[in-house]
């Protein structure tokens, strides 16, 4: 079976500001190396999918950018959404598109915001998911192995075994508080990536059996394409629309380091850090400093004496919060003033 990608490139700039604007949002910024994250997570994909094969499901904005971006995809592998839906409507629209393309194609859905510390055995375990979508005809989803009780991510619970590397899903599990995320990783519960594949064939019958708010309307985008689709259809996100209602879903193990990249604070986790333990980007010079986050864009940071801050200094801006409140930048920008929630570089 031919096999392709579909690499989801939403955001709209608020987890990283005020590095991050509408105008360029996280994916196309250097967060977790030297490249855009985008950029990685199609170079990672080398050798697994061809570049003719990947597909790039991103907001209208910034298909312009994406393209530019990505030269080795061939331009109409760039889907710009014309509103945003969640990403069921989303990866609906990718399949369509490759389905229509490759009858017989397995797609393998991936996040374009992602850090991946070894990039075989990435490779390796997104073949194994193909496979398993082949030949078990079941959509599958990828389970992290933890390394900590993380409260941010979503659980699987795996069930018994399809093969010696594939097991049914027994159940999914919302973000857990610690004492139960601490539980639920020794029982053997899995990070749930959001790394998934499936056969164009599978998702199209599971769409018609369980997503509710999808399946009404896809005869719409066959004939009527993505605009009157994404108008019609009810925003929801592809984890509830298919992979908790279906019951053919499977899981395989990752043992990869995985990040989602989703806040200032996370970069401790992806990125160098110096003997006390800071992550310093650009031109940023600490003094008795430890355990900060200093991305310093278009001027020098200094930091004395503190501990366990988040400095940003970019498009003109400053900002000064703590690792917890990192998190909560959309709260923060919903209060600030236009020209300081979208700076211009």
């Amino acid at each position: 079976m031919s096999r392709w990608a579909a690499v989801l490139a939403g955001g709209s700039g608020t987890r990283f500001w005020p590095l991050s604007t509408p105008a360029r949002p996280k994916q196309f910024l250097p967060l977790a190396g030297d490249d855009a994250l985008l950029r990685q997570a199609v170079q990672r994909l080398d050798g697994l999918v061809p570049a003719e094969q990947v597909m790039v499901v991103t907001g209208a904005a910034y298909a312009d950018q994406t393209r530019a971006l990505l030269p080795e995809l061939p331009p109409d592998n760039v889907l710009g959404e014309p509103q945003p839906a969640g990403t069921g409507p989303a990866l609906t629209w990718a399949t369509y598109v490759v389905g229509e393309r490759d009858a017989g194609a397995t797609v393998l859905s991936l996040h374009a915001d992602w850090f991946i510390g070894d990039g075989a055995a990435f490779r390796r375990t997104a073949s194994q998911a193909l496979d398993a979508a082949e030949h078990h005809d079941v959509l599958v989803t990828v389970g992290i192995v933890p390394t900590r009780p993380e409260i941010g991510y979503g659980y699987i619970e795996p069930g018994d075994p399809l093969d010696d590397q594939t097991l049914r899903v027994a159940r999914f599990v919302e973000k857990p508080d610690r004492e139960r995320a601490a539980e639920l990783m020794a029982r053997g519960a899995l990070w749930n990536s959001g790394l998934f594949a499936w056969t164009a064939a599978r998702f199209f019958a599971e769409t018609a059996e369980h997503a509710s708010e999808i399946a009404p309307h896809v005869d719409t985008l066959a004939r009527r394409g993505p605009a009157a689709f994404f108008a019609a259809v009810t925003p929801v996100v592809i984890d509830i629309s298919h992979f908790e209602r279906s019951r053919r879903v499977a899981v395989v193990p990752g043992r990869f380091d995985w990040d989602d990249v989703g806040t200032w604070a996370s970069l401790r986790r992806v990125r160098p850090t110096d003997a006390n333990g800071n992550v310093r980007v650009g031109r940023a010079v600490t003094h008795d400093a430890e355990r900060c986050v200093v991305w310093a864009d278009d001027g020098p940071v200094v930091l004395d004496g503190v501990h366990d801050l988040v400095v940003v200094r970019a498009n003109g801006i400053t900002l000064v919060t703590t690792p917890e409140r990192a998190s909560q930048l959309k709260t923060l920008l919903e209060h600030l003033p236009d020209d300081l929630r979208a700076p211009q570089p």
